[in-house]
């Protein structure tokens, strides 16, 4: 009897260890199966054949002035936001894949906002797939935001002030100014479900960047998000700046410009918009548009070296502020630490020889992606922003006065 047990206990053990390893066969098929699945033997194959391990290496080699234009940075400047960007976008392994690099994601970033290519596009290029840029890109631009986050800020001191209030003054002869502000519809691809939330007056679909920008061509605040349906006079009276310069956020007597697309203000001149002007008033209009031309450029700069706002984005919207953030973070950026980040003919300049202003070449490229903004068609002033208006415009005809804006005008 006792025999008989134990030639049970054994057949059973010997049956259940069949069983288990036939198991364990069945569930490594499956995972060889999946593994086989995940991931498509060519893209496996990045390390050998990607763009990150053989083209853009050899650029940083041996043509870094190619590798720039792929970058919008040149190899040393890579590598200094590589280091700043690099533990928050590193993933770990996993038994089941090799994390992506974070050099070929933040490569595969750069590319995709330098040249707004399709991300299948990108797949190709780099063998990264979709699926995958689509997650770690939005991840990536929060990176880089946060990373460069502090190159745009409103200035928190009067001296922070007094050095942009110069700069307009010595470069514009604007003096009081302390920033230009204008706003561009982004268009995106159509959401949907969406209806007209995103519909804007272009009829296309769109959010709108609103931004203040001081002379040297750098965001000093930024509000994206704000759907292109809204009115434009809405989007800036929404903004947390708009409150902001109610409470007095310049300095005492000092002053914001904007084309008639905005309120007139006691701390925001716009120009003369009769058909009927004076001389004064013309001059004033011209001085008016040195300084508010900067902000324009500004969005100029920013089109011509991220590609990516040439057409609608087409990704959510939550992905598309990122893009925007991550964008004019690194065009202050660039535009702070590299001498080299544009060239002349890129801005408008004024040929004072001839009195001509010759238009910088943004303005002759493809912008369907970033449409200006409507006027606001308010009337509605107080005596004290009309008072500060007819100040300059008085100061401009006298005292503060230039050789040649009649030649200019005429």
């Amino acid at each position: 009897m006792e025999k008989r047990k134990m030639l049970v206990k054994k057949c059973t053990k010997n049956v259940l260890q069949l069983l288990c390893d036939q198991f364990l066969e069945i569930l490594h098929g499956v995972e060889n199966e999946k593994k086989r699945i995940w991931v498509r033997s060519w893209l496996d194959r990045r390390n050998s054949y990607g763009v990150s391990n053989l083209l853009l290496k050899e650029l940083a080699e041996e043509d870094t002035h190619e590798f720039t234009n792929c970058m919008r940075m040149d190899p040393t400047t890579f590598e200094i936001l590589f280091n700043k960007v690099h533990q928050k976008i590193q993933r770990s392994n996993t038994i089941m894949r090799e994390a992506i690099p974070a050099r070929v994601k933040l490569q595969v970033t750069l590319s995709y906002l330098a040249t707004g290519n399709s991300y299948r596009n990108l797949q190709q290029s780099f063998r990264v797939s979709r699926a995958a840029i689509s997650k770690f890109i939005p991840e990536v631009c929060d990176a880089i935001y946060e990373a460069l986050g502090d190159f745009i800020k409103v200035p928190s001191t009067h001296e922070e002030w007094k050095v942009i209030e110069e700069g307009f003054n010595k470069r514009w002869n604007f003096p009081g100014c302390y920033g230009a502000i204008d706003g561009k519809h982004i268009n995106i691809r159509a959401l949907a479900k969406c209806g007209s939330y995103y519909f804007n007056y272009k009829g296309s679909n769109s959010v709108v960047l609103m931004a203040i920008v001081d002379d040297n061509y750098c965001f000093r605040y930024v509000n994206v998000g704000c759907n292109g349906r809204f009115s434009d006079g809405g989007v800036f009276q929404n903004c947390e700046i708009s409150k902001a310069l109610e409470n007095n956020l310049l300095p005492n007597g000092g002053f914001i410009v904007g084309d008639d697309a905005f309120p007139l203000k006691p701390y925001l001149l716009k120009p003369y918009s009769r058909k009927q002007l004076t001389l004064s008033e013309k001059i004033f209009n011209y001085r008016l548009s040195r300084a508010r031309r900067i902000v324009e450029n500004a969005f100029g700069i920013l089109v011509g070296k991220f590609r990516v706002f040439e057409k609608p984005i087409a990704c959510d919207v939550s992905t598309v502020d990122k893009i925007i953030l991550a964008c004019c973070a690194l065009h202050n950026w660039l535009r702070i630490t590299n001498k080299n980040y544009f060239s002349r003919g890129l801005v408008d300049e004024e040929n004072l020889d001839e009195y001509k202003i010759i238009e910088g070449s943004w303005r002759f490229q493809s912008h369907n992606g970033l449409l200006s903004i409507s006027n606001a068609r308010s009337n509605h002033s107080s005596q004290i922003a009309r008072l500060l208006r007819e100040k300059y415009t008085a100061y401009f005809m006298n005292e503060g006065s230039v050789p040649w804006p009649e030649r200019m005008i005429f």
